[in-house]
């Protein structure tokens, strides 16, 4: 029986990035879009992980930028914000869910992302808030997963975990975890 639900955040929680958003982020860069965006993820892995922001956007941008650069600031900002547009369908699931299970959150997402959604006002409804920013671990590794346990005194099978990839709910299902791939949840019959 599931004791705790343990939710990914982006694209789960939240919608997927704005097209609009990107197109932003990358002007702020000076790339094309497309660019910005391989750029974007190719690097994301060690800034999900914990890599102070600046040391991120230097390597996006493919030049230096100090940590109190503008720049670093205005980049921050953009990226959280297109993050921020969360899924309604995902939030009354969560206020359904908070009334029967324990609720947690597990997130690839680097510390202003962290910091946004511990301040949001529906992120009180999780007892446990996980960031690969602040583990130094991130998704698929399965340590992520086995510290979380670890934390949550929970063992796999007390945890049913929903995320967008496939890859991470495999390397979850691999450690015993009940896994379902989003989008099945919230429909899913197998979360009660």
């Amino acid at each position: 029986m599931t004791t705790w639900m343990l939710l990914d955040y982006g694209e789960v929680i939240s919608t997927a990035q704005p097209s609009d958003a990107t197109a932003a982020m990358a002007e702020l860069t000076g790339q094309d879009q497309a660019t910005f965006r391989e750029r974007y993820w190719l690097h994301r892995d060690a800034y999900d992980r914990g890599q102070p922001s600046h040391l991120y956007w230097s390597t996006v941008l493919g030049r230096t930028l100090a940590a109190g650069d503008p720049l670093v600031a205005e980049l921050d900002a953009a990226d959280v914000e297109s993050w921020s547009h969360l899924n309604p369908e995902s939030l009354r699931a969560i206020d359904d869910l908070a009334g029967r299970h324990a609720l947690a959150l597990l997130s690839n997402a680097p510390e202003p992302m962290a910091a946004a959604i511990d301040d949001a006002p529906w992120s009180a409804a999780f007892d446990h808030r996980f960031y690969s920013c602040r583990m130094a671990l991130s998704k698929p590794d399965p340590a992520i997963f086995e510290e979380v346990l670890r934390r949550l005194g929970a063992v796999p099978g007390d945890v049913t975990f929903i995320d967008d990839r496939a890859v991470n709910v495999d390397a979850a299902a691999a450690l015993g975890i009940n896994a379902l791939l989003y989008p099945e949840w919230p429909a899913s019959p197998r979360t009660g």
